[in-house]
């Protein structure tokens, strides 16, 4: 009997290591040190910066033009709300001619709070399966719809 429980203690002790156990997840891109480094304030303009670093995972509509790129590093342990562990962000500022006037990089280190938001249209059929959407259609026709005229 003893040894039963020992070997149940035992699976339980792994089941429930493995569930613990966190997972990592990164979201997003920032370009690399040395090709920041290519960009010359007052001298590169938009689509120079996009040859020398790649789109910006987010520009245009924020502070007028400004690009910036976002990578997070999400941990999750077992059935908690992901994480936020590690946030860095680039951001190129441009002047009223379209010239660089600032290549900055934030992390969540430096305290500033910088709102990520996305925009998406969300699909009525979310989280309804099959037979719930055609069911829900149920009470939406009418005679005039079948009836050829």
């Amino acid at each position: 009997m003893t040894k039963r429980f020992a070997q149940a203690a035992a699976v339980a002790v792994l089941v429930i290591g493995v569930a613990c156990s966190p997972i990592y997840q990164d979201h997003g891109y920032v370009p690399l040190e040395t090709d920041l480094q290519q960009v010359q304030v007052g001298v590169d303009t938009r689509e120079t910066v996009k040859e020398k670093v790649g789109d910006p995972s987010t520009g245009g509509i924020v502070n007028e033009g400004d690009y910036y790129w976002v990578r997070s590093r999400f941990r999750t342990i077992g059935p908690r709300e992901p994480e936020v562990i590690e946030r860095e962000i680039v951001a190129i500022s441009f002047d009223g001619v379209g010239r660089v006037a600032n290549v900055e990089r934030y992390g969540l280190e430096d305290g500033r709070f910088v709102p990520l938001s996305r925009r998406v249209t969300s699909s009525s059929t979310d989280n309804k399966g099959f037979l719930r959407q055609l069911l829900g259609n149920l009470g939406r026709f009418s005679a005039g719809d079948f009836i050829g005229g």
